[in-house]
């Protein structure tokens, strides 16, 4: 197969409230808002997009604000929880203490899959895993924004591994492997005593920030979507000219996909795998100082040029964020 995969994009969650999400990922977590944007499928909403110092492709968190959103029913045929990725094992400490100082719900620090790593779960209950990169190859990682509260040396770099909980693993696998041409790379026990192994897969140059992790759970009922909860993950194709080979080849699996979209800082096609799970395939540019210098990203209202002229009305219906952390 010649069209690989470079990794990891980004992940789109649900939150219920766009304040206290941002203040959590900025000041808590040590984010960069770098796009404060609407859901161009619905603009009364906010969506927003953190990641490193210039929103660099595997870096970003992104999150659809649903007012009303119920809490997320933990389950099957879901993405499970996402991770970030920090420097080293030193780092997973300082987080350790980071997160009890804020009142964080986490867990201890333990091995998943011969890295060291750290869960939690936000204000929401949205599942993140902090995991070291401490011998780490593969997918680089970005450069943490200089001007967050958390120390650079122990900053968040980007994406880690995707894990997905699925009933059939098998299928799922194949469209990883025969699909997108992830390669099977390890297992690692699974934290549910009884449950099969947890499959590894990999694509690009490899390591955390381009990896998928894919359980089979048979004892769980289906996720039911709410706030705190994951509603996509994209993956990195490079231009556009590969996205749209990329569209040929899922149209020919006769996968119902949305064929191509113009997201303005990056083309997209969207298509379900066998378990229901939402994949995104994202390129790289033109990135996210399309229409704000780099030193200004995420200060004010960013919209696309097709959404400009209805600007006012869109403000008027919006919260304002707390922008205080971008002076």
């Amino acid at each position: 197969m010649s069209l690989t995969l470079k990794g990891l994009h980004h992940v789109s969650a649900l939150t219920a409230r766009a304040p206290e999400n941002f203040k959590f990922y900025t000041e808590v977590l040590g984010l960069r808002l770098i796009k404060k944007t609407v859901n161009q499928d619905d603009v009364s909403v906010y969506h927003l997009f953190y990641g490193d110092e210039a929103g660099n492709p595997g870096t970003e968190v992104t999150f659809f604000e649903i007012p009303n959103a119920g809490r997320n029913r933990d389950g099957n045929n879901s993405i499970s929880a996402l991770s970030l990725r920090v420097p080293d094992d030193k780092a997973l400490e300082y987080w350790t203490q980071r997160l009890a100082e804020f009142q964080v719900e986490h867990d201890e620090i333990q091995d998943r899959g011969g890295r060291r790593t750290l869960a939690f779960r936000d204000h929401e209950g949205q599942r993140l895993i902090l995991v070291s990169d401490e011998h780490n190859q593969g997918v680089a990682g970005g450069k943490p924004w200089d001007k967050s509260p958390v120390p650079a040396a122990y900053g968040i770099l980007g994406l880690g591994p995707v894990h997905l909980t699925v009933p059939a693993a098998e299928s799922s696998a194949k469209v990883l492997t025969d699909l997108l041409g992830f390669r099977r790379k390890s297992t690692y026990p699974s934290l549910v005593a009884g449950q099969p192994d947890v499959i590894v897969f990999e694509t690009g140059e490899g390591g955390s920030g381009a990896e998928i992790h894919l359980e089979e759970r048979k004892d769980l009922p289906q996720e039911r979507l709410g706030r705190g909860g994951v509603h996509h993950v994209a993956f990195r194709v490079d231009n556009e000219e590969e996205l749209k080979q990329w569209i040929g080849r899922i149209g020919s699996y006769s996968l119902p996909n949305s064929g191509f979209v113009d997201r303005f800082y990056f083309r997209s096609l969207y298509f379900r795998e066998p378990s229901g799970i939402l994949f995104e395939l994202a390129t790289d540019g033109p990135g996210f100082a399309t229409d704000e210098e780099i030193e200004h990203l995420g200060e004010s209202l960013a919209l696309p040029p097709f959404l400009e002229d209805k600007r006012p009305q869109i403000e008027a219906h919006l919260k304002p964020l707390d922008t205080r952390q971008q002076g």
